[in-house]
C-alpha cells in the first residue's frame, strides 16, 4: 500500500462539559487547528483535498460540521468537507476515510479529526410539549389560542435529554455506564480496582500537565463571550484524587449493586483535535517532515451490552491486518470510557479461554502498565465523543516521539458494540 503520513496533530484543551468551553459551538473546536497547521507550513489553501470531521452531537445551527470547519478554517472554497459519525469512534473513523483515500491515490492531502461540544447538546421538548406548540400556532383566532393555552400542564416542560439518550443503546435498552457494569460483574473486576485505576489516571494527567508534557499536542483557545480568556491546559484532571475518596462515591447506574461511580468513569466534556494527513508525493513536494506513519486500522463488532470489549476485537484485527504483535507496541492508548472496561479489555486480551468467547482462539498479550495511558486517559481527560478517537492518535504520536520510541496502538470502544484500532510508526526517532 502506498504510505499515508501523519504530518502535524494538534489537540485543543479537554474541558468538562459546562465549564470553560461551554459557549464555543463544535465547529470553533477545530477549525483553528487546521488554520494553525496550514499556517506552520506554509501550506497552499487551495490545495488541501478534504476536511473529515467526526461529530455526534450534530449542532442544528451546523449540520454538516466538516464543511464549517473547512471554510472556517479559511482553505479555498472547492475543499471539500463533510461529517462522519462512528459514536466514540468518529474522530478515528475520519482518520481511516483519509487513509483509504490516501493510499488509493484519490487524495494527496486531507485534514481529519473531531470535534464535540457535549455542553451544546440539547435539552428536546417531550410530545406533549411539542403537540401544545403546534396546536399553538395553527389556532387562528384569539379564543383558539386561549382554548389552547387553558390545557397547558407543568408535566408538558419535562424535557428530553439528548445526551442521555445518546448514552443509552436503542437496542439492549442498556446504558454506557450499565454495559460496564457488566463487564465487571462478569469478569470479576473489583470497586477497588476501578477506584485504583481511576486515581492512577488523574495522578498520571496531572504530572504530565505539570511537567509540560502535553504542551507540544495543545494549542491553547480563547474562550468567554468576550473571547477574553486562554485556556492552554486540559481542565478536568484532579492531582488531589485519593483512592479512599473514590470510594466514598456511591454506584451511578446500579444503585444497589454497582460498581461503577462517576469517580470511575469518564466525565462528559468538550475539545477536538485535527491531523493534517499526507501522501509520499505530498510530503516530497512540500518539504515536510511528518510526525509518524499511520499503518492500519481495524473496525470490529460484538454485542452491544459489551461493548466495552471493542479494544479486543479491533487490536486483535489490527494486529492481523500489519502482521504485529501486541508487544511490538512501545506506548498504547486505550480509551477509558470506565475503569472497569479497561480492566476487562486487559483481562480478556491474556485470556485464551475469555477470549474465545468472541471467536479469538490465542491469547492477544499482556498489556504492560508502563505503556497503557502513560499520561493519563480519559478518566482523567474527559472524553468528547467526536473528537477521541483521533485525540488518542494525537496523544500516541506526541509521546512516542518525546520518547523516541518506534510503534505505538491506539484503541476505544464504540456505543453500539464495536471497538477501533489504530497503529502508528513514529518517524521522529
Amino acid at each position: 500500500m502506498k504510505p499515508v503520513y501523519l504530518v502535524e496533530g494538534k489537540r485543543t484543551p479537554q474541558v468538562k462539559s459546562g465549564a470553560d468551553l461551554a459557549e464555543v459551538a463544535a465547529p470553533y473546536l477545530a477549525h483553528y487547528l487546521i488554520r494553525h497547521i496550514v499556517d506552520k507550513f506554509g501550506l497552499p489553501k487551495d490545495q488541501i483535498d478534504e476536511v473529515i470531521i467526526g461529530n455526534t452531537g450534530t449542532p442544528a445551527k451546523y449540520p454538516n460540521v466538516g464543511r464549517v470547519i473547512a471554510l472556517e478554517a479559511g482553505l479555498d472554497k472547492k475543499t471539500s468537507g463533510y461529517t462522519v459519525h462512528r459514536n466514540c469512534a468518529s474522530g478515528m473513523e475520519a482518520l481511516s476515510q483519509g487513509f483509504d483515500k490516501i493510499v488509493s491515490g484519490r487524495s494527496h492531502m486531507i485534514f481529519a479529526g473531531g470535534a464535540e461540544s457535549m455542553s451544546q447538546m440539547p435539552l428536546l421538548f417531550n410530545k406533549q410539549m411539542t403537540a401544545f406548540f403546534i396546536d399553538l400556532m395553527k389556532a387562528k383566532t384569539p379564543v383558539q389560542k386561549l382554548s389552547i393555552m387553558s390545557r397547558f400542564r407543568p408535566e408538558f416542560l419535562k424535557p428530553i435529554i439528548a445526551i442521555e439518550q445518546g448514552l443509552t443503546d436503542p437496542f439492549c435498552g442498556r446504558n454506557m455506564g450499565q454495559t460496564a457494569e457488566t463487564l465487571a460483574r462478569e469478569l470479576g473486576i473489583s470497586r477497588l480496582q476501578q477506584d485504583e485505576f481511576a486515581n492512577r489516571s488523574h495522578h498520571r494527567a496531572t504530572a504530565a500537565t505539570a511537567e509540560g508534557r502535553f504542551a507540544s499536542e495543545i494549542l491553547a483557545i480563547t474562550a468567554g463571550k468576550k473571547l477574553d480568556r486562554v485556556i492552554k491546559d486540559d481542565i478536568g484532571p484532579r492531582g488531589n484524587s485519593t483512592v479512599e475518596g473514590l470510594a466514598k462515591m456511591k454506584p451511578y447506574f446500579e444503585k444497589v449493586t454497582g460498581t461503577v461511580t462517576v469517580g470511575n468513569a469518564c466525565p462528559i466534556t468538550d475539545g477536538g483535535s485535527v491531523w493534517l494527513m499526507c501522501s509520499e508525493e505530498a510530503v516530497k513536494k512540500y518539504n515536510l517532515n511528518p510526525m509518524a506513519r499511520m499503518v492500519d486500522y481495524h473496525f470490529h463488532g460484538l454485542e452491544p451490552e459489551r461493548m466495552g470489549l471493542g479494544p479486543v476485537m479491533a487490536t486483535h484485527g489490527v494486529l492481523k491486518r500489519t502482521g504485529m504483535r501486541l508487544d511490538q507496541m512501545d506506548l498504547i492508548e486505550l480509551n477509558e470510557a470506565f475503569a472497569a472496561q479497561v480492566l476487562g479489555c486487559e483481562k480478556v486480551m491474556r485470556d485464551k479461554t475469555l477470549a474465545s468467547r468472541w471467536g479469538i482462539n490465542e491469547v492477544i498479550g499482556e498489556i504492560d502498565h508502563e505503556k497503557l495511558n502513560v499520561n493519563g486517559g480519559a478518566i482523567a481527560l474527559g472524553h468528547p465523543v467526536g473528537s477521541t478517537g483521533s485525540r488518542l492518535v494525537v496523544t500516541l504520536a506526541h509521546e512516542l516521539k518525546r520518547r523516541k520510541k518506534q510503534f505505538g496502538l491506539a484503541t476505544l470502544c464504540i456505543g453500539g458494540g464495536q471497538g477501533g484500532a489504530v497503529v502508528i510508526e513514529n518517524l521522529q526517532k
